[in-house]
């Protein structure tokens, strides 16, 4: 999970930032206030493309200086970087079938309770966020005592204290919309940023939670990861999945540069799938003053950080007119795991 990620005055100056920059989605300045802000134009020439590479590869044999073909077994195109040990790039990994499903899995499923989301902190586990938005559902937050409300709700939550949320249809929200607080639950939807699955991680104690109420990361799922982690398992070894993120981007949205370095246990790699519209993700060094390398990532790329590459800064810009899911896979040992239930 997400760690050195801290920014201050001088993040702005290291090269990790000014390539973020260089690359964030910016708008022009339109002196019309009717007139759509269009986006500023930004040049993408030296963005290595790794679906055209493994093309050329496949055709000629050809690879750009930097790159090379992992000869690991694996039933994909797999490439490394020569000054990143450790980091693979499996373009095209994921068939369109199986995009089609993590994209569903992880609007409809992925953000059930027990797992946890951004909106936790303010709403508390929200159940069947999507069909709510797909059914035009409004969120209310009412006061207990409160049974003023006539229709049955589709779904309800506690955050804890003296308020409660819960889905109405628009007309009956309307009604108490200037007693209550009201939220559409597409908005929710759309600001929807991260959900977590298997092992629950504690934002509030920076660190993974054995006692936080969780499922097991989804069979299907931890087949998946299993298999593409393979170029980055020794031999005879088999990643067990235990903890995932889905990160969802928006249209100009940015993870910026950090580290995975909240696990005790960095000798497990970490897998990274993507699902959606095409993104920029930029692997720096083990310094934020190395610059990054950046490359498209497309609908169904998996991206491998082993070994050194774990130590390496990393980030994800998204382009305009998009929508871009991240799921993060992770392992851990069953002494961490132990030791994790403990807080110091």
């Amino acid at each position: 999970m997400y760690g050195s990620d801290r920014a201050g005055d001088d993040a702005e100056r290291t090269a990790f930032r000014k390539t973020e920059k260089k690359y964030k989605l910016y708008y022009e300045n339109s002196k019309s206030t009717k007139k759509k802000k269009q986006p500023k134009q930004v040049d993408l020439s030296e963005v290595l493309d790794f679906k055209s590479i493994s093309e050329s590869f496949n055709q000629n044999g050809e690879l750009p200086p930097g790159v090379v073909h992992v000869n690991c077994g694996f039933d994909r195109p797999t490439f490394g970087l020569e000054n990143r040990p450790g980091f693979y790039f499996i373009p095209g990994a994921l068939t369109l079938d199986e995009q089609c499903t993590w994209i569903r899995e992880s609007l409809t499923n992925f953000p059930q309770p027990p797992n946890r989301t951004n909106h936790n902190v303010i709403y508390g586990p929200i159940s069947n966020l999507f069909v709510a938005a797909k059914e035009g559902k409004v969120f209310v937050e009412e006061e207990r005592s409160d049974n003023g409300l006539d229709s049955e709700p589709s779904a309800s939550v506690s955050n804890g204290d003296s308020h409660r949320w819960k889905f109405y249809e628009e007309d009956i929200a309307r009604s108490r919309g200037k007693t209550c607080k009201t939220v559409p639950a597409s908005v929710l939807l759309r600001k929807l940023r991260w959900s977590t699955l298997g092992l629950q991680f504690d934002w509030s104690n920076r660190n993974y939670a054995v006692s936080l109420p969780h499922n097991k990361i989804p069979n299907a799922l931890c087949r998946l990861a299993k298999r593409m982690a393979e170029p980055a398992m020794p031999i005879g070894e088999e990643f067990r999945p235990e903890a995932a993120i889905v990160n969802y981007f928006g249209s100009g949205d940015t993870l910026g540069g950090h580290l995975d370095d909240m696990e005790a246990d960095w000798s497990k790699p970490i897998v990274s799938m993507s699902f959606g519209c095409k993104a920029i993700f930029l692997l720096g060094g083990k310094s934020r003053q190395d610059e990054p390398l950046a490359m498209f990532l497309r609908s169904g790329d998996v991206v491998l950080m082993a070994g050194e590459a774990r130590e390496c800064f990393h980030g994800w810009i998204s382009l305009p007119n998009s929508f871009l899911f991240h799921v993060m896979v992770l392992e851990f040992s069953e002494l961490e795991l132990h030791c994790k239930s403990f807080y110091p």
